[in-house]
C-alpha cells in the first residue's frame, strides 16, 4: 500500500486527474507559515492510499499535472518513496540518503524552502 499527500494548490489550472484509484484518508486544510511568493496562503491538503501496483502511473500523472515552480507531491510504499515535481519523478529505496538528497536538491533549485522538503525518508 501506498501513503501519500497532494495539496491541491500545486495542481495546474485545467487539470484533472483521471483514472487514479486512490482512497482519501484525510483532507485538511492549512495555513502554512513559510509560503512562497508564488504559493497560496491556504492550502488543501488530500492525504491518500493506493495500491502499490498504482504508483508509477500515479507518479507520471502527477509530474504532468503539478504546476511551477517550488511544488511537488510525495508518496511511499513499505520499501519506495517517490518524489514528484513538474516534469520530473525521483524514486528510490526508503532510507536512501543519496536519493533523499537528490530530489531535495532539486526542490532547492526550484525555490522549495527548507522546511518544506520534509517528506518521509
Amino acid at each position: 500500500m501506498i501513503h501519500g499527500a497532494l495539496i491541491t494548490e500545486s495542481l495546474r489550472a485545467e487539470t484533472t486527474l483521471d483514472g487514479l484509484a486512490l482512497v482519501i484518508r484525510r483532507i485538511v486544510r492549512s495555513r502554512p507559515t513559510d509560503t512562497t511568493p508564488n504559493q497560496p496562503k491556504v492550502w488543501t491538503i488530500v492525504y491518500f492510499e493506493a495500491d502499490d501496483s498504482a504508483a508509477e502511473h500515479l507518479a507520471s500523472t502527477l509530474a504532468g499535472a503539478l504546476d511551477t515552480p517550488g511544488w511537488y507531491a510525495d508518496f511511499s510504499s513499505a520499501s519506495e518513496t517517490f518524489v514528484v515535481f513538474a516534469g520530473r519523478v525521483f524514486r528510490y529505496q526508503r532510507g536512501d540518503e543519496t536519493g533523499r538528497a537528490e530530489a531535495a536538491a532539486h526542490g532547492r533549485s526550484l525555490g522549495i524552502p527548507e522546511s518544506q522538503l520534509d517528506w518521509e525518508a
